[in-house]
């Protein structure tokens, strides 16, 4: 839009990001807000001192300046050191045959920091799905660090009454089974 700048940004050193590639969302201008009311230590976390509003969105921006929402980060799963965001992986699922609707997590590990969770909705019909069913999909077409380790079944998703889906209701759940033991797949 006009009067309003827009950049990425690498989110561990506060660099602008070669256009392509993934970082922060970082917005300013005259319609971006100045602040939350009556909130100087929340209005600090999201505006930076020059103005730039921090939108928590992981981005890319194209060579023609068009920017693509890759994710959020507080969703961004890093495992092993590698940055891993899980729409792309999601986006993979979905050519599965059998899933309806996919939405993938991180979870604790004490080896990798994260471990990817696949949880999965299933077509009707389809047969169930799982851990090494997904690894055979994946194999070969997705780098081995991005292929989930977990997968667990889901009936339908948690969502909040305005539509989103509880990913973090999500993650606390699954963390708290693997803690218990052994996944169920």
């Amino acid at each position: 839009m006009p009067h309003l700048e827009n950049r990425v940004v690498d989110p561990s050193t506060g660099r602008t990001v070669e256009r392509g590639v993934i970082g922060e969302l970082h917005t300013r201008g005259y319609s971006v807000m100045q602040g939350y009311w009556n909130d100087p230590d929340k209005t600090a976390e999201a505006v930076d001192p020059d103005g730039w509003m921090h939108t928590g969105d992981l981005a890319s921006m194209d060579e023609d300046g068009y920017i693509t929402i890759e994710g959020r980060i507080k969703d961004m799963v890093i495992r092993g050191g590698e940055n891993i965001y899980p729409r792309e992986i999601e986006g993979f699922l979905y050519t599965h045959p059998d899933i309806q609707d996919v939405q993938v997590i991180g979870v604790p590990d004490e080896r990798y920091g994260e471990e990817l969770l696949a949880c999965i909705i299933l077509k009707p019909g389809a047969a169930e799905l799982t851990a090494p069913d997904i690894d055979r999909f994946c194999r070969g077409r997705l780098a081995h660090y991005k292929i989930p380790k977990y997968v667990e079944i889901y009936r339908e998703f948690p969502m909040t009454v305005s539509g989103k889906i509880r990913k973090g209701e999500m993650r606390e759940a699954a963390a708290g089974r693997l803690r218990a033991g052994p996944a169920a797949n």
